[in-house]
């Protein structure tokens, strides 16, 4: 039998597929359990330092497998210990220290709509579609989509797509903030890879602090936010990323908004 999860290393990106194309890689309750090791396992390997989670043969995630349901009336594990706990989908009630990109073609639906909102961009193929659909089935948002949802693309929005499960096309996506980047059929994957790339010459410890601050703001009045802003963002500083990237600005690198490529991280 085919591994439900595959992993592939390019460089500095790991990429975590759901491979259930036969079920438009719905997940059953062993690939949820499968997809949460396999971020956790990503968290802790320094070698690596941005996720792409996508799905096999042209399908993003159709969501919780109702069929497997139905048959089984297993639902998905959940373990209610914190940050790191483990979500009926698998990942979604994780917050990892590392980005996370979605490559989506495709549907992306349901249960798999959650798992795109989890990720920290998505990328998305003109041809895909999201939608609540699990509404015409009397299946709960469990995996975090009642509120990421309306903190992404705002209450209103969010309260059309939650309560009406209509198809959502990827233009439509992107102009109201859900997609990130939009690309032709077929190169979600590679479009998320280069991404991932650029993000990964960047200084790893100033970026993944900026965005667990950008993270932790959520639970924040506006003065916390910034004390805890300055928390985290004195312990870049104390890490030497900073000394060292105005050194090199000094030297000349990146004037008037140029990257360079060969940046080191």
């Amino acid at each position: 039998m085919a591994e439900s999860v595959l992993i592939e290393d390019r460089g500095a990106v790991r990429i975590i597929t759901i491979n259930r194309p036969q079920r438009r890689n719905a997940v059953d309750r062993a690939t949820g359990d499968r997809l949460y090791e396999a971020f956790q396992a990503f968290d802790q390997d320094d070698t690596v330092s941005v996720a792409i989670l996508t799905g096999a043969e042209g399908a993003f995630c159709a969501g919780f497998d109702l069929k497997s349901l139905s048959e089984t009336g297993a639902i998905g594990r959940v373990e209610d210990g914190g940050e790191n706990s483990l979500g009926p989908m698998g990942p979604t009630r994780m917050v990892l220290s590392k980005p996370v990109i979605a490559a989506i073609e495709g549907h992306a639906v349901a249960g798999g709509m959650e798992l795109a909102l989890w990720c920290d961009l998505r990328v998305v193929a003109l041809d895909a579609t999201f939608g609540i659909y699990c509404r015409r089935f009397g299946v709960p948002l469990v995996d975090g989509g009642t509120f990421r949802l309306p903190r992404l693309i705002g209450h209103s929005r969010a309260t059309d797509l939650i309560l009406t499960g209509r198809p959502l096309e990827a233009e439509e996506a992107e102009r109201i903030g859900l997609a990130n980047r939009l690309c032709e059929p077929g190169e979600a994957l590679e479009t998320a890879v280069a991404l991932a790339d650029d993000l990964c010459r960047f200084p790893q410890i100033c970026m993944r602090n900026d965005r667990l601050s950008a993270i932790q703001q959520w639970g924040l009045d506006h003065d916390a936010a910034l004390r805890n802003e300055t928390r985290i963002g004195f312990e870049t500083i104390g890490s030497g990323e900073t000394l060292s990237g105005a050194g090199r600005f000094s030297a000349g690198e990146g004037r008037h908004g140029r990257f360079n490529e060969d940046q080191s991280v």
